[in-house]
């Protein structure tokens, strides 16, 4: 990632930097192989697109169980408090809940440490190259939602996003993912509903 807002979803050498569908099942999967802690931490990446900061210094007071969201207050808007919330699945909702001392952070490691939590689960879920990250989390989030017709002002808000351009990016996919867009549009066309 560059400066300013000229990010691309391929490095220089056309690598892609953002985890696939498949690839997202399989971080998945082994986040759900392993011990708690470590698993709140992987599945909060997971469903809600947050950066590895944003999630370090997430605290049970911000779990707003009646809504089932996480509150996250986006670090990138650094002149201004702002939060933003994210829907979760009730099962990692109810296991973030259970966090007692409402200001202490959920987890209390660093960047390194949560770095390398990231990378291990990525390994043990076969997953290599540029995008074996937790950019790569992020970024496979925001296609994700864009590939399941997820509103781009929706998909702005849950990331943090102070501009919509940046969350256009996610549409600028290649292979199966540009695929599966496609394959959305013809169904429309052809008047069938969209899978």
């Amino acid at each position: 990632m560059t400066g300013g807002g000229d990010w691309q979803l391929f490095d220089g050498r056309g690598k892609r930097k953002y985890l696939t569908l498949a690839e997202r099942a399989r971080f998945l999967a082994a986040a759900e192989a392993a011990p708690l802690p470590v698993r709140t931490f992987a599945l909060t990446l997971h469903y809600t697109g947050c950066r590895l900061s944003e999630a370090l210094e997430l605290t049970p007071g911000r779990i707003d169980a009646a809504e089932a969201m996480i509150v996250i207050r986006s670090l990138k808007k650094r002149q201004r408090q702002h939060f933003r919330t994210a829907p979760v699945p009730a099962p990692l909702l109810a296991a973030l809940a259970s966090k007692t001392a409402a200001e202490d952070p959920i987890w209390p490691w660093g960047r390194t440490t949560g770095w390398r939590i990231v990378k291990e689960l990525m390994a043990k879920a076969e997953i290599s190259g540029i995008q074996a990250c937790p950019k790569g989390i992020r970024h496979g989030f925001g296609i994700a939602a864009a590939l399941a017709a997820v509103p781009p002002t929706l998909i702005q808000r849950w990331m943090g996003h102070a501009r919509l351009e940046t969350t256009g990016h996610y549409l600028n996919v290649l292979g199966a993912e540009e695929r599966q867009l496609a394959a959305r549009l013809w169904a429309f066309e052809a008047g069938q509903a969209p899978t």
